[in-house]
């Protein structure tokens, strides 16, 4: 009996040196995970999140697939499988980068960047494509069956990972955009089939922007959310239009333990806002074997955003809203 409670204290201690047993950061600890990307629908979060299945002292991202997870209470995360796999693009060569999806007109886009086949279409880098289902845990399929954006498309930083990180908003008024990319920020309208741009890809570089956008709408202010600098932090600029002037409105997360990168992903669910993002504190974890986690994000009465406290216990279950 001592020998078992002595290994579980060991295990909790290791897993949560700055917290204790019950700490919820990372949410999910059976796997590596990253890039968060949240999305409500009805009335359940579903939770997309990157691979890593980098072996120990490996020094390279490998990342196979795209995974789904689901929660009603923000606490209890349920494993709904990979729903996206690099092999699902024939078209792609390379592993999965980061990837957002958004629901419209009873259908679930999957925007995804991943390394693109040398071709008759593309030179290679990284490509941003879109799959498509009914059901917001997949199966997706590829909508076009070629790249939505190739790294041909995209000139102003001419390095082959320029086209990373696709983040999808629609607005008001019903019209859809595509946020992407590394070193600078890319933005095209989409036809309202989701699969097409609509329109020029337009370039611009918000303050200390590095890749990563997550792009978003409160109050009728345009909220731009990025990861900064390198090793990065979040930081976030605003606008009154979506084509900007953006104004930088400062930082949201420090600089994340035990690894180099982050990435944001924000939701309103059940009165309050949450703020996802990636670390490397689980057992064995690092640049490329990270951890989803989240904490909550919240405002000021002019709009702007308070820099958030990055905890081991997380968030607390959710309390309906009647």
């Amino acid at each position: 009996m001592k020998i078992y409670k002595k290994t579980f204290v060991l295990l909790c201690g290791c897993l949560f040196a700055l917290g204790n047993c019950l700490a919820q950061n990372p949410i999910i600890k059976s796997m590596f995970t990253a890039d968060p990307a949240p999305l409500v629908y009805k009335d359940t979060v579903f939770l997309y999140t990157g691979h890593d299945t980098a072996a120990i002292g490996v020094k390279a991202y490998k990342m196979p697939d795209w995974l789904v997870w689901s929660s009603t209470d923000m606490v209890n995360w349920t494993n709904r499988g990979p729903c996206v796999s690099t092999k699902d693009f024939a078209w792609a060569s390379g592993d999965a980068c980061a990837a957002q999806c958004i629901y419209r007109n009873g259908k679930f886009y999957f925007y995804a960047s991943i390394t693109h086949k040398q071709n008759q279409e593309s030179k290679g880098g990284i490509a941003i494509g879109v799959a498509v289902s009914s059901s917001p845990t997949g199966p997706f399929k590829d909508a076009l069956g070629k790249a939505l954006v190739t790294n041909e498309m995209t000139v102003d930083k001419p390095h082959s990972w320029d086209d990373l990180d696709p983040s999808v908003f629609i607005d008001d008024d019903g019209q859809a955009y595509l946020f992407w990319g590394n070193g600078s920020c890319k933005y095209a309208k989409l036809k309202d089939n989701m699969t097409e741009l609509d329109g020029p890809i337009k370039t611009f570089t918000p303050t200390n922007y590095t890749e990563a956008p997550w792009i978003y709408k409160r109050n009728g202010l345009y909220y731009l959310v990025y990861a900064a600098n390198f090793p990065e932090t979040i930081e976030y600029s605003t606008a009154k239009n979506i084509n900007g002037p953006w104004s930088y409105g400062g930082l949201i997360e420090d600089k994340v333990p035990n690894s180099k990168t982050t990435h944001p992903g924000i939701i309103d669910y059940n009165g309050k806002t949450y703020f996802f993002y990636h670390n490397g504190i689980l057992p064995g974890g690092g640049d490329y074997r990270r951890a989803v986690c989240v904490d909550y994000l919240t405002y000021n009465t002019d709009g702007t955003i308070n820099k958030v406290e990055q905890t081991t216990q997380g968030v607390g279950p959710v309390k309906r809203i009647k």
